[in-house]
């Protein structure tokens, strides 16, 4: 099952309430996002990450309070780092218009869905979630193993007052 779910801002955004169409990034997936997905994951002890992390959750730092912190630090990336939008300097902070912001989640939901396809084929299977934030300063991915007791973003979306939020969450059939 793939469950998606943004925030009113971010569905007002992306204009979803007039068909999931609007959602596909023009021209597609940017070509080094569909790269940086290629690299995989894969599962260390109990942890998922990127096959290229060196990261290893048996070391992990004390400030990490669970796997699902770990994880979410390991798997973060700029999503403006791989797809061409304005980021201006404006008093020493970037700025990313509404129309970028707008940019970004797309292509961040486009990334969503390949990178489910990475979810669907780990063996043994495990549920995945993947969170997807812009704001006026950056626009982010990240992904954690669905833990009980455990979660790195708030339940309700919309108490983000500040950024565009989508959570996906992928869970293979386990039979």
């Amino acid at each position: 099952m793939l469950s998606l779910t943004m925030n009113d801002t971010a569905a007002e955004l992306l204009g979803v309430l007039n068909g999931l169409a609007a959602v596909e990034p023009p021209g597609g997936l940017a070509p080094s996002l569909r790269e940086y997905v290629a690299q995989g994951v894969v599962r260390r002890g109990n942890v998922l990450t990127w096959a290229s992390s060196v990261g290893n959750a048996a070391d992990t730092p004390s400030f990490f309070n669970d796997l699902t912190a770990w994880e979410c630090s390991d798997s973060s990336f700029h999503l403006e780092d791989f797809v061409p939008v304005d980021v201006v300097t404006v008093d020493d902070a970037p700025v990313i218009s509404s129309d970028d912001q707008r940019i970004l989640l797309m292509h961040g939901v486009a990334f969503v869905l390949e990178f489910s396809r990475l979810v669907y084929a780990l063996k043994p299977t495990s549920p995945v979630r993947c969170i997807v934030g812009a704001n006026d300063t950056n626009a982010t991915f990240r992904f954690h193993q669905i833990r009980p007791g455990e979660s790195w973003n708030m339940p309700n979306l919309d108490s983000y007052r500040l950024d565009k939020m989508i959570v996906a969450d992928i869970a293979p059939a386990t039979t």
